[in-house]
């Protein structure tokens, strides 16, 4: 799809930096120049379309959706929606509290919080773009599998003590969703697109870099040996790596790519990834401000427990996703 773009950076390289493709430093630059001008073309066409289509599920209308469902099924419904409106972490507070105010469950609630970050449209499309559709799929399954299994562990402990009082006393209002006509949906794609872009960009160009300086100059044989799919401490050593950090998918995954490039195994890259993106302490900090630490620190367990399983799976079948 983007081997017109391949070849103009592999020429801006070796004609205008004199670099030679084989060098470390000219094998980084081609890395880093290509991803980020392939994933914001990516991000851009993939977040106008999908904004339009999130015109209709505003978070009121999602909350609504989810207080009718109880059960597995609902969080199967709740990890669904997750996908399609996606918050990044920085929106994990106003959301609780509005679902919790809502009446929603807090199994579901949980399921929504833990998919949204981890699986959303642009994530998708990055995936489909540098690994196939295979294994974007089957990111995109496991991803929703999290949150039914965190949130399904969460509902049935009974957890709502360890819920603030504040939250359920609060109330943040029931607006009613706007009818918006086409040409309104449209300029809200677009302002949608210029929005996230301008909120991500800083996250995605460090991620790149970062992906760039490991493609480029980190040995292979030193992340095998420590990271590779021989390493059954692999995947752990990444969710314990990847907690730390803040980022969203879009920032982390050209580190995946860069990690499995050298040798890391799928699930290892794709572990860490995912545990950025849902297991962040920055956002444990945020939770912390609705929820006591006995419910983050099994929160933290549920989906770290996901998060290691889904990377020892992909570890076995990751041969034949890619």
């Amino acid at each position: 799809m983007f081997d017109w773009l391949d070849y103009l950076v592999e020429l801006l390289i070796t004609n205008v930096f004199s670099l030679s493709m084989d060098s470390k430093l000219g094998s980084s630059i081609h890395f880093f120049i290509y991803d980020t001008i392939k994933i914001i073309i990516l991000l851009s066409f993939m977040i106008f379309i999908i904004s339009y289509v999130r015109s209709y599920f505003p978070p009121e209308r999602t909350k609504k959706i989810l207080a009718r469902f109880n059960g597995i099924t609902g969080n199967i419904m709740a990890s669904l929606l997750g996908i399609v409106t996606p918050f990044c972490s920085c929106s994990s507070v106003p959301i609780f509290i509005g679902f919790v105010e809502g009446g929603v469950p807090l199994g579901l609630t949980f399921s929504f919080l833990i998919t949204s970050p981890i699986v959303n449209e642009a994530a998708f499309i990055i995936l489909l773009g540098l690994f196939g559709w295979k294994l974007a799929v089957v990111y995109v399954i496991t991803g929703v599998i999290v949150g039914v299994f965190g949130g399904v562990i969460i509902g049935n402990m009974k957890m709502e003590q360890y819920v603030e009082e504040y939250v359920y006393e609060m109330k943040v209002g029931t607006a009613e969703t706007e009818k918006l006509t086409s040409k309104e949906r449209t300029n809200f794609a677009i302002q949608n697109v210029k929005d996230i872009i301008k909120r991500i960009w800083l996250y995605l160009i460090i991620g790149i870099g970062i992906g760039a300086l490991i493609h480029g100059w980190v040995p292979e044989d030193f992340l095998v040996k420590y990271a590779g799919e021989n390493n059954p401490l692999g995947v752990f050593v990444a969710v314990i790596c990847g907690i730390p950090l803040y980022s969203n998918a879009m920032g982390t995954i050209p580190i995946a790519q860069a990690l499995i490039g050298k040798g890391v195994g799928i699930g290892t890259a794709l572990a860490f990834m995912m545990a950025v993106t849902a297991l962040s302490a920055p956002e444990m900090v945020l939770l912390r401000k609705v929820i006591k630490p006995k419910l983050i620190a099994l929160f933290v367990v549920v989906t770290g427990i996901g998060i290691l399983l889904t990377g020892y799976l992909f570890n076995a079948i990751g041969h034949i996703l890619i």
